[in-house]
């Protein structure tokens, strides 16, 4: 699957970069911007000719066959929004009860403009005691990968700064759609 995924890449003139270091087993990995469907699918190679064994959230609506099955094959983990269940308890403790375990989260929320990032990724990492690994889509440059890991400590605005900083020259698809938070100032 790795040299069939380089191979799409390639073809559409995708280039990846980084890669997941070899001692982080487990992580919360925000993958950003995302305004695109297509954004899932350039991700999704990546990974794969990564190497990375990632699962990722997705709203459970989506959940339907057959869609469902290939969903469920690919790593995807249904996520109920509507209900007020806690997504950063549940997530945090599918990561402490496994050995190896990378959990891919869009905390943008949604492929539209939204005036802010969910914070649940932080906590999830947090609570997990996980880092925090930056994944990117640049259309600018037709480039994606892995970069910077983040150890979180609980401090929010110091942390987010660091992540705002590393995604503020990535190009989404759509750029009227990616916004970094109200926080971020150029």
């Amino acid at each position: 699957m790795r040299l069939i995924s380089l191979f799409i890449l390639k073809i559409f003139g995708w280039e990846v970069k980084g890669k997941l270091p070899k001692e982080i087993k487990k992580c919360v990995l925000i993958e950003a911007p995302h305004t695109s469907n297509i954004d899932f699918v350039i991700g999704r190679l990546a990974f794969f000719y990564l190497g990375i064994k990632a699962k990722f959230l997705i709203k459970k609506e989506l959940f339907f066959f057959p869609m469902g099955f290939i969903l469920k094959n690919l790593g995807g983990i249904p996520i109920d929004r509507k209900k007020s269940n806690n997504v950063v308890d549940y997530v945090s403790s599918l990561i402490r009860k496994s050995d190896e375990l990378v959990v891919v989260i869009t905390p943008e929320g949604t492929r539209k403009y939204n005036p802010n990032w969910k914070k649940g990724f932080y906590y999830i990492a947090i609570k997990s005691e996980v880092p925090i690994v930056l994944a990117y889509i640049d259309y600018s440059k037709k480039e994606g990968g892995i970069g910077k890991v983040i150890y979180p400590d609980g401090n929010f605005e110091k942390d987010f700064a660091e992540i705002t900083e590393f995604y503020k020259d990535k190009t989404a698809k759509y750029p009227e759609k990616f916004n970094l938070s109200p926080m971020y100032r150029k």
